[in-house]
């Protein structure tokens, strides 16, 4: 008989399980010496380029535009310029026909709040009260005043479908430190999913584990992840064990089929969450007091509240990218303020402002949020001019975003916008240059991260992206 050797013999023996094994303990090793691992769990972990500061990243997206001019961004100006037209207008800027040069000044109060004097307006008390720990960039802009395509920059860094999402580019970049859980999850508004839907948390052209996964704050985390009835769950096992002896003695055959290993580690990760999301969405261990932190015990903020706290617990359990929409799919139920601003804002900011500053706090006391970037803002800002009289248009040239925990400047105002909130007028920051500065807080260089498709090697900042260190402590 001739002879053969112990990877060979490992292969034919078992379906080929050995294989399967030897590659586990092979990728936990280079892990453990800092090399680029032997990867068959596409989710699994992965060291960074360089030390990083943040390990999770907590997105939360304000659909549809918050006005920055009415938030962060006070411009007095306005004010004195009330009803007439503002020189720095410009009719290409107009999205909606009722828009008209017309300056509309805000109907909110700017203070100044904590040691650094930062000023946010009264829609947002508690979260004015965290000042401190905010890095406010105001001189954001962005490429399209159009919903679709800009929610597509914002969160894939190209204004065309197609492309993978942040949380996808994270998770590719650094995997999942739970293998019994997703490694993105998006959590969406009472009112539903914003414009692009699914595409919005996309794969792109990566393989679909990377994709995000939609949890719901209530019963089953995730759809049709319970067996069927009348399945036990030792049946199941006994289905899945068929399927991977099958796949297995054909991966071991054809080691380079990557998409089968994923397809397996798939199958196992499913039958893990049954009981590891569940345990995750399951808030009743929680104490009275936190409940109230977040909100939960008012009609208002419930929804936003809940959704803020699995956040805190998904991060907590090694989730690495989540994202929260506030806003739903369509007009006034977003952030989509054209008819009457101050109706809109006291609506959406009425939400998320307890369970946002509830977030913040709640991390902080558990020693989390120094290792967990939250990200706030929406696809554009507002125009300083009005629409039908009491509302705002969209605004791409110039809007606010705010960053906090994860290793960014607290108590930090950077940018600046002329004397109406129009245009950025000191510091822009792009939307790459934003991918840019959270991949690196994350320990990845953005022109280092790519994905080679059709011949080329992409990424999520495509040709452009600068790392914003002013912001980072």
């Amino acid at each position: 008989m001739p002879g053969f050797s112990r990877r060979e013999m490992l292969a034919s023996l078992g379906a080929g399980f050995g294989t399967l094994a030897l590659r586990g303990m092979l990728e936990q090793d280079a892990l453990r010496a800092g090399e680029a691992p032997l990867v068959q769990n596409p989710l699994a972990a992965r060291p960074a380029h360089f030390a990083a500061k943040a390990k999770a990243v907590i997105f939360l997206f304000m659909y549809g535009g918050p006005s920055h001019i009415d938030l962060f961004d006070p411009k007095p100006q306005l004010q004195k310029w009330s009803g007439q037209p503002i020189p720095v207008f410009d009719q290409n800027d107009v999205f909606r026909k009722g828009s008209k040069n017309a300056a509309l000044p805000s109907p909110y109060k700017f203070a100044k709040h904590g040691e650094s004097g930062m000023e946010i307006a009264s829609p947002f008390p508690h979260l004015a009260k965290l000042s401190d720990e905010l890095c406010v960039i105001r001189s954001m802009h962005a490429e399209s005043n159009n919903h679709a395509p800009a929610l597509f920059q914002m969160q894939t860094g190209d204004r065309l479908s197609g492309r993978p999402s942040m949380g996808s580019w994270v998770n590719y970049g650094l995997g999942s430190e739970n293998e019994n859980l997703p490694g993105f999850v998006v959590m969406m508004d009472r009112d539903g999913a914003p414009v692009n839907g699914a595409l919005n948390w996309g794969n792109g052209f990566m393989p679909a584990a990377y994709q995000g996964v939609p949890f719901r704050p209530t019963g089953d985390p995730i759809a049709y992840l319970s067996p069927p009835a009348g399945t036990s769950r030792e049946q199941q096992r006994a289905r899945l064990d068929l399927l991977a002896k099958w796949n297995g003695q054909h991966l071991a055959e054809n080691p380079n089929e990557t998409a089968l290993a994923a397809r397996i580690a798939s199958y196992e990760l499913a039958y893990r969450m049954q009981s590891e999301a569940a345990a995750a969405v399951d808030i009743a261990e929680e104490p009275e007091y936190i409940r109230k932190m977040y909100g939960l015990d008012n009609k208002v903020t419930e929804h936003f509240g809940r959704n803020c706290l699995l956040a805190r617990r998904l991060v907590e359990r090694g989730v690495r990218f989540v994202q929260l929409y506030s806003g739903g799919n369509e007009g006034p139920k977003a952030w989509d303020a054209h008819d009457d601003l101050k109706k809109n804002h006291d609506l959406h900011c009425g939400e998320t402002d307890l369970p946002i500053a509830g977030l913040i706090q709640d991390l902080k006391r558990r020693g989390l949020l120094d290792s967990t970037l939250i990200v706030w803002g929406g696809e554009f800002g507002r125009t300083p001019f009005a629409e039908d009289g009491k509302g705002r248009d969209h605004h791409a040239k110039a809007f606010t975003m705010w960053l906090a925990g994860g290793g960014v400047k607290g108590g930090t105002t950077w940018g600046e916008t002329d004397e109406f909130g129009y245009n950025v007028a000191a510091n822009p920051v792009s939307v790459p240059d934003l991918h840019a500065t959270c991949l690196h807080l994350l320990g990845l260089d953005h022109t280092r991260l790519t994905y080679r498709v059709m011949g080329r090697d992409y990424r999520l900042t495509d040709v452009s992206g600068t790392v914003q260190k002013q912001l980072i402590a």
